[in-house]
């Protein structure tokens, strides 16, 4: 029994410290993109820090102290000039205006670029990939009673773009729950998949031979198709009825289904979805994705369908890590725009407390299986937080690698710098600003930790 505690609280450190690197080994990257643009156009470069508060150790080369702090929370390469005037002609504010900016995005590139490289690092390990084209259909699929169909491409979901399998998932996420009427025709043909699946389900328990099985599993199937294909309720009582008496046939049961409760309304996670479907591009109203009670009572939606796969290659790994990476960055700037117009609130947004939660959580959900899965939940976690710590900096706001770029674009415009006084004063405020939202965006995760709601409610 001490064995294996203690071989837990080994493994549970060993995670731990792969995450805390992994996160040290983002923040390198982008102060190191800062680094060497700076040290290529000859900027002096003060100090090179990993990690924040007092030092542990470090040394001198040249005119440069290179230092790693106590506190794994971040990183700072501080330039010569780079927030006050300089009479230095190597200071970061004498240099031109093209310098300085390359100077500015650098840090942010190497953090898309690692996210790459982590992406490629997941991908390489996969057997085959995954498409965006439907094959297969869950037992009883809402989808395929709405519309889908086998042999169709996604290529948009609700609005949102599908440019690889992980934009599926994400768009589906993404989908608001309605109130539909429950007259409605999709909405009864889920209902008569329901009537066979619980038939299904009931004979599962039963002990059949193999041949017997692929019978009942065949007469199934066959009806299910049926009611999805259906156009009309009498079609869909017909392919039910049928199907119910076959498979009592085949079982040698008398399995006689529930009357369905009729309900005038129905939560549905529904949209309108476009396919390629044998070659021609057509748009499907109000497709019903599979809609289900979870463990807090709450409606939440799943994907009922799976999708071809695809051969792995040379050049389908160098694509996969190109477009779930770029994925990842679609998928921020569009949690980033649903922040700025309401869509989420401050209960989906998570500070550092919050990501580590979650990386903790993704590792022990991996450590379940393997730690090799563990450690690949972290590098996944991990290339999302790299990919969003790089577009974040390059949002136009005061005191961020974006709003200092904005500045030297004014520059360009007008055509002389701003005093470095006055947009000292716009990043000092923006950092205090900054510091505050950090602040309240910890504490809220704290207090959803502690108590399972934040802030919000």
């Amino acid at each position: 029994m001490k064995g294996l505690i203690s071989t837990k609280i080994l493994t549970t450190a060993a995670l731990i410290a792969i995450g805390v690197l992994l996160f040290e080994l983002i923040v390198f990257i982008h102060e190191f993109g800062h680094f060497i643009t700076a040290k290529k156009f000859g900027v002096q470069v003060n100090e090179f820090a990993i990690g924040m508060g007092p030092k542990l150790f470090g040394f001198e080369r040249g005119e440069t102290k290179y230092s790693v702090r106590l506190l794994p929370i971040g990183g700072y390469c501080a330039l010569e000039g780079e927030n006050e005037e300089s009479d230095n002609e190597r200071a970061f504010v004498n240099k031109p205006v093209w310098q300085r900016m390359i100077v500015i995005v650098a840090g942010a590139f190497n953090n898309i670029v690692l996210g790459l490289l982590m992406m490629t690092l997941l991908v390489a390990q996969e057997p085959m990939f995954s498409s965006t084209t439907i094959s297969n259909f869950s037992q009883a699929a809402f989808t395929s009673k709405s519309g889908l169909e086998t042999g169709d491409e996604l290529l948009d979901i609700g609005g949102y773009k599908i440019k690889c399998s992980r934009d599926i998932s994400f768009a589906v996420a993404m989908l608001d729950m309605k109130i539909v009427d429950g007259h409605d025709f999709s909405i009864y043909k889920e209902d008569c998949g329901f009537t066979l699946v619980r038939q299904y389900t009931a004979l599962n328990a039963e002990d059949y031979t193999e041949d017997e099985l692929k019978a009942i599993s065949d007469a199934f199937n066959s009806g299910i198709e049926k009611i999805n294909v259906s156009t009309t309720e009498e079609e869909a009582d017909k392919a039910t009825s049928e199907t119910l008496a076959e498979v009592n046939k085949l079982s040698g049961k008398d399995y006689k289904p529930e009357e369905t409760e009729f309900m005038p309304e129905r939560k549905r996670f529904r949209t309108n979805v476009t396919v390629m479907r044998n070659g021609v591009k057509q748009t499907l109203e109000n497709v019903d994705f599979y809609t289900y009670l979870g463990d807090d009572g709450k409606p939440a939606v799943a994907l009922d369908f799976t999708v071809e796969p695809i051969n792995k290659t040379i050049l389908t790994t160098v694509s996969e890590s190109w477009n779930g990476t770029f994925s990842v960055v679609r998928m921020i700037w569009k949690s980033l725009f649903g922040l700025l117009t309401g869509t989420y609130g401050m209960n989906d947004m998570a500070g550092p407390v919050g990501a580590a939660t979650v990386v903790t959580q993704a590792a022990q959900a991996g450590l379940e299986t393997s730690f090799l899965d563990a450690v690949n939940n972290i590098v996944y976690m991990m290339m999302i937080i790299t990919v969003n710590l790089g577009i974040v900096n390059l949002l136009p706001l005061p005191a961020l690698d974006g709003g200092r770029f904005l500045f030297m674009l004014i520059e360009v415009i007008i055509r002389r710098p701003i005093p470095q006084k006055y947009e000292g004063w716009v990043h000092a405020a923006g950092f205090i600003i900054l510091l505050g939202f950090i602040v309240v965006i910890t504490l809220n995760d704290i207090v959803r930790i502690v108590t399972g709601a934040g802030f919000g409610g």
